[in-house]
Parts: structure tokens; sequence; C-alpha cells
């Protein structure tokens, strides 16, 4: 059986979430604004192939959590996520990823500055390419990383929909970058 999936709403839109037995797996801006609509039935797609799941009452749990704690993210009651997740990918995805994890809630790191964090000081694009490879969107913070001048880089989701983040959480931290 494949992952099972759902739609929740944002401030910024629609977004897809999907999740096995073992975890989220996918969570991505699915609005008319997104960098590129079609890459969620291609994550999802992926997905099928790379994961097994049995137990869809487990699956469905983990969805309605990440839809809650979304929820409460965008309000601003919730700064660090718990839903479990499950993300494939390559040893030095899972530990970009983990890095990604890692960022406090309201700041910001450049590629160069998790590379650093990560022992490969030269290896900022590799950071960034598996930054890209994010399927978790908010929940896995990749929208905290700016250029090494702190300057807003790619987003799956958008310029927008990352500089709109991370003012959200600057502003419920009591602070704006944007404003």
């Amino acid at each position: 059986m494949n992952p099972i999936r759902i739609t929740t709403d944002s401030p910024l839109g629609p977004l897809v979430l999907g999740a096995s037995d073992r975890g989220l797996c996918l969570c991505e801006f699915a609005g008319p604004d997104a960098a590129d609509p079609d890459r969620i039935e291609r994550e999802f797609e992926h997905l099928g192939r790379v994961l097994e799941t049995d137990a869809t009452s487990i699956a469905q749990s983990h969805l309605d959590l990440a839809a809650r704690e979304l929820h409460d993210y965008f309000e601003g009651r919730l700064r660090r996520f718990t839903v479990p997740l499950h993300t494939p990918g390559t040893d030095w995805q899972r530990r970009v990823w983990d890095a990604l994890l890692g960022l406090p809630f309201a700041s910001t790191a450049s590629y160069s500055d998790l590379a650093q964090g990560l022992g490969s000081p030269g290896a900022a694009r590799a950071v960034g390419l598996a930054n890209s490879q994010n399927r978790v969107a908010v929940i896995v913070p990749c929208h905290r990383v700016v250029g090494a001048d702190s300057s807003l880089t790619g987003y799956a989701g958008g310029l927008d929909t990352k500089a709109w983040l991370l003012d959200h959480e600057r502003a419920v931290a009591g602070e704006s970058l944007f404003a």
C-alpha cells in the first residue's frame, strides 16, 4: 500500500501532507503560486515507490497530528513540531535535514554555516542540493536557510512564501525582519 495524503489549509494556501505508517513524509505547498505545481505528484509517485506501509490508521494519525501542529504553528502557538517523520534519502540528505531540524525557531543559517556544522566546510552547494530535496516543508525548516549575505535564495514554495515564514517566526518571537 502506498502512503496516504490529505490537503490542509494554511495562511499561504493549501498544503499537501503525505504519511506512511512510520511518519510524515510529505508537506508541500500546493497553491497556484507554488514554484513547481507538478512537484507534489512527482514526489508522491517517488514516495510510493520507496515506502511500504500497511497500517493506514497509523499513517492517518500522523497526518492528523501534522495538520494540528501546522495549524498551531501558523497561529503562533507552536515552535517545534513533534510529528514523527519518515524522510527517505541518502545519508548526506538525512544529515542535512537533521541539521535543519536543529535550527532554532526564528533563526537563519547560511548553506555554508550548515556545511561547516556538518564537518564539510566546502560542501555549501551539496547542502543546498540536499535542502532542495526536502519533501517536508515548514516542519523540516529549509526556509531558515539563506545565502551567505543573508539574502533569500531558492525555496520550492517561492521566495514570497519563504519571506512570509521567516517574518511569521520572527513576529511570534517578538521581532520582525521584513516588516
